[in-house]
């Protein structure tokens, strides 16, 4: 499993429209191979900040299955407008310690 991690700046005064275009991405997403899971949290000190949580199966599922495809341009079309700057995406995946 990953975990794909993006801080997401939303351009101030916007917020409430990105949260509204994001339930309708949000299904997207979900609909995609290799989707596990998504949350979407609001930062307390700063109400444009959010903080974007997908799990997935693979990494390539996401950064190739996701986004090669056409699902991929309305996800774009829905959200990206409402950044500034641009996020940075970082995958993570759990560490044994065992």
């Amino acid at each position: 499993m990953i975990l794909e991690v993006a801080h997401l700046q939303v351009i101030p005064g916007q917020e409430l429209e990105f949260e509204a275009a994001f339930k309708k991405a949000q299904a997207i997403i979900a609909a995609m191979d290799g989707y596990l899971s998504h949350e979407l949290q609001c930062c307390i000190e700063d109400a444009s900040h959010y903080l974007l949580l997908v799990r997935g199966t693979t990494l390539e599922a996401h950064t190739v299955g996701f986004r090669s495809s056409t699902q991929y341009q309305q996800w774009r079309a829905l959200l990206h407008h409402f950044y500034d700057p641009f996020p940075q995406v970082l995958h993570f995946e759990a560490v044994s310690l065992t």
